[in-house]
C-alpha cells in the first residue's frame, strides 16, 4: 500500500504543469467567455468609471499626472484613442512641470501607442527625438521596449529580416538591464530562446512559470500564447489548441483587446477543417481589434478573415445544397411509401380473397388424405406469420406518415418565418436563424425519441434480450428517463439490418471511429462467442413473434 501511495505522490511531483482539464473542456470555456465578453468589457469599463469619480478638484500637477498614467495603463490594452487622449495630457504637464523624466516617460508611452495604431512615422519621429543617454535609468527598459515592440508592430506590415533583427537587438537590449529574478526577465529571455529555436529549453522555462502564475496575472495569457507558439512550431495539434485558447480566455476575460491568441486559435482550427470555429474566432478577434483601434493587428485578422470567410460561405452553399437533397430526397420517398401503401394493399386482399378460397377448398377436401390436411395447417402457420409481418408494416408506415407530415409543417412554418423576416428586413435576426442548430437538433432529439418508441413498440424485450447477450457486470443500466442509449441504438439499428458503420454513423451522427469503438466493445463484452454476438442480436424478437 505504500509503494502505490509514493508512486503516486512521485507522479504528482513530476506532472504538474499539465492541467487536469481536457482542451475540449478549456475550449468549453473559450466559448463561454466569447459569449461573455460584453460582460467582461462592462466590468472593465465600470471599474475605469469609479476610478475616475474618486478624482478631486485640488490634484496637484504631479498628482494628476500619475492619475492619468494610471488611465493610460487601464486603456493601454483595452482602447488605444482613449490611452493617447491621457499620455497627451501628461506631456503637457510634464512640459509645464519642467521634469524631463515625466516627458520622457510620456513621450516612450505616446510611441508606443502610436506604432501599435499604425502611426509608424509619429512613432519614429518621437523615438529619435528622445536622446537615450539623457533617460533616467528606471526608464532605459521602457525605451528598449517601445523600440522593440515598434519594429514588431512594422514587421506585422512589412516582414523583413531588418525589422527582426531589430527586434532581436532591442530585446537583447532589454535584458542586460532588467532584474534578472523578474518576470519581465524571464519572459523575454524565453522569447529569446524561441527565437533562436530552443524549443525544449523555452517550453522547460515556461512551464516553470506556469506554476507560479496564477490565471488572474496579466503575465499569465503571455505564457500560455509563448506555449502555444512552441507547440506550432513542434506540432501537437491539440497542445496548440489548448494553450492558446487558455491564453485567449485569460485575455478576454481581462478585456484586453489588443491579444494575437484569437487570431493563431482560429488559424489552428481553420487548418484542422473546423471552419465553423475559426470563423466565430475570427468574427471575435477583428472586434476586438477594431474596438481597440490597434491597426497592425487588424491588418493581420483581415488577411486572415477573407481566407476562412471564404471557406465559411462555401461550407454554407454546400449545407444549403445538402438541404435541398434531402429535401428532394424525402418527397421521393413520401411517393414510394404511397406506392408502396397501394401495393400492400392490393397485397392484403390478394392474400385475403387466396385464404377464403383456400378455406373453401380445404372445406371441400377435408375427406382427403392426411398429407392435404397438414399442408393446409401449415399453409395457415405461414398465412399467420404473413398477417403479423403486415401488421408491423402498417405500424412503420403509419408512423413514418406521421414524421414525414409533422416534419413538413416544421419546414413550412420554418419557411414562413423567414419569408416574414425577409419581408421585414430583419436580415440579422435571419442570419442568426440560420446560423444556429437549435432547430437541427431539436428535430434530432425527437427524430432519435421516435425511433427508440417505434422500435421498442415492435421489440419490447429488446433491452432485456441484449442484456442477457453480456456479462452480467457489463449490462447496461439506463439512466431515469432514458428509453434507449447510444449504444442501444446503434445495436437497434442493427437488429433492423442496418449493418453498415458508415450508414450507422450518419444516421446517429457519430464518427465512424466512435461506431466501430461501439461495436468492437460490446462484442468484448459479449458472453457469446464475438464473432455469433451481432448475429444473435439479428435474432432478439424472433421467438416472441412466432409465439
Amino acid at each position: 500500500m505504500k509503494k502505490y501511495f509514493l508512486f503516486f505522490i512521485i507522479l504528482l511531483v513530476h506532472f504538474p504543469v499539465y492541467s487536469l482539464d481536457s482542451t475540449d473542456v478549456i475550449l468549453e470555456r473559450l466559448n463561454d467567455a466569447i459569449k461573455n465578453k460584453q460582460h467582461y468589457v462592462r466590468l472593465k469599463e465600470e471599474r475605469i468609471l469609479n476610478f475616475k469619480k474618486i478624482k478631486s478638484q485640488g490634484l496637484s500637477k504631479e498628482q494628476e499626472y500619475n492619475y492619468n498614467n494610471v488611465l493610460y495603463t487601464e486603456y493601454q490594452k483595452f482602447n488605444s484613442d482613449s490611452a493617447i487622449h491621457y499620455v497627451k495630457k501628461n506631456l503637457k504637464i510634464a512640459e509645464e512641470l519642467q521634469k524631463k523624466n515625466l516627458l520622457n516617460l510620456a513621450q516612450l508611452q505616446l510611441a508606443n501607442l502610436y506604432s501599435s495604431s499604425g502611426k509608424y512615422r509619429e512613432s519614429e519621429a518621437i523615438l529619435k527625438s528622445i536622446n537615450k543617454k539623457e533617460l533616467d535609468q528606471s526608464l532605459v527598459p521602457n525605451y528598449y521596449v517601445v523600440y522593440r515592440e515598434f519594429y514588431e508592430h512594422y514587421n506585422a506590415n512589412s516582414v523583413s529580416k531588418e525589422f527582426i533583427a531589430q527586434i532581436s537587438k532591442y530585446r537583447d537590449s532589454l535584458l542586460v538591464v532588467l532584474n534578472p529574478n523578474s518576470l519581465d526577465y524571464k519572459i523575454n529571455k524565453i522569447q529569446r530562446n524561441i527565437f533562436y529555436r530552443k524549443f525544449d529549453i523555452a517550453e522547460k522555462e515556461l512551464m516553470n512559470l506556469l506554476k507560479i502564475t496564477k490565471d488572474g496575472n496579466p503575465q499569465y495569457a503571455m505564457i500560455t500564447y509563448l506555449l502555444g507558439s512552441i507547440y506550432e512550431a513542434k506540432g501537437p495539434l491539440e497542445l496548440r489548441k489548448k494553450y492558446y485558447a487558455l491564453s485567449a480566455t485569460s485575455d478576454i476575460k481581462q478585456a484586453i483587446k489588443d491579444n494575437a491568441s484569437l487570431q493563431e486559435l482560429a488559424l489552428v482550427f481553420y487548418k484542422s477543417g473546423d471552419v465553423d470555429m475559426a470563423y466565430k474566432l475570427t468574427q471575435s478577434a477583428i472586434e476586438d481589434a477594431l474596438f481597440c483601434n490597434v491597426q497592425f493587428r487588424t491588418l493581420l485578422m483581415s488577411q486572415v478573415y477573407s481566407i476562412i470567410n471564404t471557406a465559411y460561405l462555401e461550407r454554407e452553399a454546400q449545407r444549403k445544397s445538402e438541404l435541398k437533397v434531402y429535401l428532394l430526397c424525402i418527397s421521393l420517398l413520401s411517393l414510394f411509401l404511397i406506392a408502396a401503401v397501394i401495393y400492400v394493399y392490393k397485397q392484403m386482399k390478394k392474400v385475403s380473397r387466396i385464404r377464403g378460397e383456400l378455406y373453401e377448398t380445404s372445406q371441400k377436401l377435408a375427406e382427403l388424405n392426411k398429407d392435404i390436411s397438414e399442408a393446409n395447417n401449415q399453409l395457415q402457420e405461414r398465412n399467420a406469420q404473413l398477417s403479423e409481418s403486415n401488421h408491423i408494416k402498417e405500424e412503420y408506415i403509419a408512423h413514418f406518415f406521421n414524421l414525414c407530415s409533422a416534419y413538413i409543417n416544421k419546414l413550412e412554418n420554418y419557411r414562413a418565418i423567414l419569408n416574414k423576416k425577409a419581408t421585414a428586413k430583419q436580415f440579422d435576426e435571419i442570419y442568426r436563424m440560420l446560423k444556429s442548430t437549435t432547430l437541427v437538433d431539436n428535430e434530432l432529439e425527437e427524430l432519435y425519441k421516435n425511433f427508440d418508441i417505434i422500435f421498442l413498440s415492435l421489440y419490447p424485450t429488446f433491452v432485456k434480450d441484449f442484456n442477457a447477450l453480456l456479462i452480467k457486470e457489463e449490462q447496461i443500466v439506463l439512466k431515469q428517463g432514458e428509453v434507449l442509449n447510444t449504444e442501444l441504438r446503434i445495436f437497434a439499428l442493427i437488429r433492423l439490418g442496418i449493418t453498415d458503420s458508415v450508414k450507422i454513423a450518419a444516421f446517429l451522427r457519430y464518427s465512424l471511429s466512435t461506431i466501430y469503438n461501439y461495436r468492437t466493445r460490446a462484442r468484448n463484452k459479449a458472453i457469446v462467442s464475438r464473432n455469433d454476438f451481432e448475429e444473435m442480436v439479428m435474432k432478439i424478437g424472433l421467438i416472441s413473434l412466432k409465439s
